[in-house]
């Protein structure tokens, strides 16, 4: 029987699944939640794979899925950034009935006790006033703010050149010629761990790289084809190469490229000033500032709990 779930009925079964299995259910829960709402949630299927570009602690968690005669419909999403830093996503299909908001995050309460260690955050979206209470009446504290925006494949800039010296190329020209760009940030398994995500595109994966072969940027672009939408993530222009137009460069040949696989919205996520004038500029429409909610595991009391749910 699946626990604290007020209207429960037979057809919703509660299961667990760690690493690959868990990602995959990860994957069906946020195409299912994009295709009931376009704006719910965070979170679309191509940034879970993208998080997988890593091996991470809490692959070995087996976290918390509800499935209906559809799929996955509710869960606990947990990942480990560093040994000591996990978040916590609470994520259901909107319009299901049976997963009232505290009865989730009481669950997520519990799987966050029970496997994450030192600090635990929770994002959650602007305007979603419920489970930013929750947060809050659970011991957790406002941290960092960042921004969700998107853009119409339609309404995406023209192709800006490259300026002379610099060249674009993808995965599908250099892969096993040269090593990934993304290795020295996310690890030698980069590539490996990417190839693995069926959403990954080694078309998709741009670099920038000068006349002699060193790597200036790179970004990487995720098509969904059953939402039809798009995710940038990353984008990372190396200092010493910066301002010269290398980003908006890539990011108009990138969603130029999401446009001809079929995307028809892309989305793209940011924190800073600098980030937020160059997507703008470029087209990207913001649609909500969004907070992450932090705290200490041992701070997440039973009494914290108490308090929230009586």
């Amino acid at each position: 029987m699946a626990r604290g779930l007020k209207g429960w009925a037979l057809s919703v079964q509660e299961v667990r699944a760690s690493g690959y299995d868990a990602l995959m259910l990860a994957t069906a829960l946020l195409r299912r939640v994009r295709g009931a709402d376009p704006c719910a949630g965070l979170w679309d299927a191509a940034d879970v794979q993208w998080w997988w570009r890593e091996p991470r602690r809490s692959d070995g968690v087996e976290r918390l899925f509800w499935l209906d005669s559809e799929g996955p419909v509710a869960a606990v999403l947990l990942t480990s950034w560093t040994e000591a830093r996990w978040q916590c996503d609470p994520v259901v299909v909107p319009g299901v009935s049976a997963f009232e908001p505290e009865a989730l995050w009481r669950r997520a309460l519990e799987e966050m006790c029970a496997n994450a260690v030192g600090n635990v955050e929770v994002p959650v979206q602007g305007g979603d006033s419920v489970f930013g209470g929750l947060a809050a009446r659970s011991g957790l504290v406002v941290g960092e703010r960042g921004t969700t925006a998107w853009i119409d494949a339609v309404d995406r800039p023209s192709l800006r050149t490259l300026p002379e010296g610099f060249a674009l190329v993808d995965r599908a020209q250099q892969h096993g010629t040269t090593a990934h760009p993304m290795r020295k940030r996310n690890g030698e398994r980069v590539e490996e761990r990417l190839r693995e995500c069926p959403l990954y595109d080694p078309e998709l994966d741009l670099a920038v790289e000068t006349s002699d072969g060193r790597i200036a940027g790179y970004s990487l672009y995720w098509f969904d084809p059953v939402t039809r939408t798009g995710l940038v993530e990353p984008v990372r222009v190396v200092d010493e190469y910066q301002r010269r137009g290398l980003a908006r460069a890539m990011l108009t040949a990138g969603l130029s490229r999401l446009a001809d696989k079929g995307a028809q919205r892309v989305k793209i996520g940011y924190g800073t000033e600098a980030a937020a004038n160059l997507y703008q500029s470029i087209g990207f429409q913001p649609t909500s500032t969004d907070t992450w909610y932090e705290g200490r595991v041992e701070h997440l009391t039973p009494t914290s709990r108490r308090s929230a749910f009586g």
